[in-house]
């Protein structure tokens, strides 16, 4: 039987305490901060487990034969991987782009540490057996996994190591049973609608840094753990009308403190190995995949982006202006680009023993440019607004006043839609870009994959620089000084 909605919400009634607005919350999934949201993921698990659907979204499990999403696919070959993409491009679309830690997402990460299983058996049998057991669990359950892969911002001068005691989650004890964790982990993104937790590091750790250089995944329900969230952007909407996007798609993010955490040794993945927590994303193709799903629900949003400042365009009556068919052909071409850049890193991905992987080269140039693309794909939009973004009415209930109601269809016309389909447009788009909630995805969309200086270093270690110097190199070779002139010893003339 495949996950359906119903199921989902049923595993997230399991008393995880999150924290919000100095209280905490009983149950998340009925709360006015995140049901919404909740309801949100659980119509993803209903679309894949819709008859239509079944063969996009899914396929059967090795172990179980039973259907899964595709998101566990390890893709063999292109044909495989082109067909993983249509599925999360359809999940995608679902929020338009806007839930930028969807289940797919963690899904890719551990996917890719599968694929690359070697590297952890390399390193400690016991622990590649724990991941290799978890990997099928995750897989059969359909889980929604979440992380928290990134230390507490204290005084970012100092080393991991050397901040305070108690700030960043830490190995204090094991025994028979497992290790117990103390401190704080962030971003965790999506926690109040996932099942469980992958809790590691994806900054570099130094010798001496040991008892930080762990992984390991529990439920989200594990006594000790404090979830912290931040403002319910959800809770602040005022309608689906006013607020289409954070009324419903509001993944939220939080803190994450474990407060003495025991973690069975079956969920411990890399233990004190300050090497290993590196490379357990970069020397397999956990980072390439987690990525490269990243790049998909990217290019889903600025399609759907896009689409809006066209229309914005048409409802102002400027869609032939050609200042205007200038910004928007600008923008048609700088989706085109990212859409070109994940079909390039198809095309060109190779095999790592049995399985088919995305090219790094491509995949790192896109994060690079997208960082850079998304603050002036909004600032266009807000050029071919103008005043539009803000002169809207207060809610949808200045609609129910039979006075308001005749004042906003005089004034907010429109040559090719009515005064409730210009409201109903221009609050899409304040809520997409404008919003508090439009601001959180802005810097969402610029840090995900780490600081501008982090994703070009990434690119610059994956690209092939032999190639270019070759080039360099022998054109050089083609010339050199030139050559002395000898001088022509004149001969006497003798008459």
């Amino acid at each position: 039987m495949v996950k359906d909605g119903k199921q989902h919400l049923a595993s997230l009634k399991d008393k995880r305490e999150i924290f919000l607005d100095g209280e905490l919350v009983k149950n998340h999934t009925t709360h006015s901060a995140f049901k919404e949201s909740v309801k949100s993921i659980a119509s993803l698990y209903d679309f894949q487990a819709n008859p239509k659907h079944q063969e996009l979204m899914t396929f059967k499990s090795p172990t179980t034969g039973a259907n899964v999403n595709r998101a566990w696919q390890l893709p063999k070959n292109l044909a495989d991987l082109i067909t993983r993409r249509r599925a999360l491009e359809a999940w995608s679309e679902l929020s338009c782009g806007f839930l930028g830690r969807s289940p797919d997402h963690v899904a890719s990460a551990l996917s890719g540490m599968y694929m690359g299983m070697d590297v952890f058996r390399q390193s400690d049998e016991r622990g590649a057996n724990a991941l290799t057991d978890y990997f099928h669990y995750a897989r059969d359950n359909d889980l929604y996994l979440t992380y928290v892969i990134i230390n507490p911002q204290a005084d970012k001068s100092k080393a991991a190591g050397d901040q305070a005691q108690n700030l960043i989650a830490s190995i204090v004890d094991e025994d028979a049973y497992g290790i117990t964790i103390h401190g704080a982990k962030m971003l965790g993104t999506g926690c109040t609608l996932a099942n469980e937790v992958f809790i590691s590091c994806i900054q570099p750790l130094r010798p001496g840094e040991e008892n930080l250089a762990f992984s390991a995944a529990i439920p989200l329900a594990t006594k000790g753990v404090k979830m912290l969230s931040r403002k319910s952007y959800e809770l602040s909407s005022v309608s689906t009308f006013d607020n289409p996007l954070s009324s419903r798609f509001d993944e939220n993010d939080a803190v994450l403190y474990f407060d003495q955490v025991k973690i069975p040794w079956d969920r411990v993945f890399i233990h004190k190995n300050v090497q290993m927590i590196s490379s357990q994303w970069h020397a397999t193709p956990a980072h390439v995949y987690q990525n490269y799903q990243c790049q998909i629900r990217f290019t889903v949003k600025m399609r759907f982006l896009l689409g809006v400042a066209r229309r914005i365009a048409e409802t102002n009556g400027i869609i032939d202006f050609p200042p205007v068919v200038e910004i928007l052909g600008q923008m048609a071409a700088e989706v085109s680009m990212v859409e070109g850049l994940v079909e390039a890193m198809e095309v060109s991905g190779s095999q790592r023993g049995e399985y088919f992987i995305p090219n790094p080269t491509r995949l790192y140039a896109a994060n690079v440019l997208t960082q850079q693309l998304y603050p002036k794909f909004l600032q266009s939009i807000r050029e071919l607004s103008g005043g539009g973004l803000i002169m809207v009415p207060s809610s949808v209930n200045d609609f129910s006043n039979a006075e308001m109601a005749n004042l906003i269809s005089q004034t907010q016309t429109s040559p090719v839609t009515n005064s409730t389909g210009r409201v109903k447009l221009f609050k899409l788009a304040w809520d997409a870009i404008g919003s508090e909630f439009g601001s959180r995805h802005l810097q969402y969309e610029m840090f995900y994959s780490g600081s501008n200086m982090v994703s070009r270093g990434h690119s610059y270690r994956n690209y092939n620089w032999q190639r270019s110097l070759d080039i360099v190199d022998q054109f050089m070779a083609g010339y050199g000084l030139p050559e002395k002139k000898k001088n022509k010893i004149l001969e006497p003339v003798i008459d």
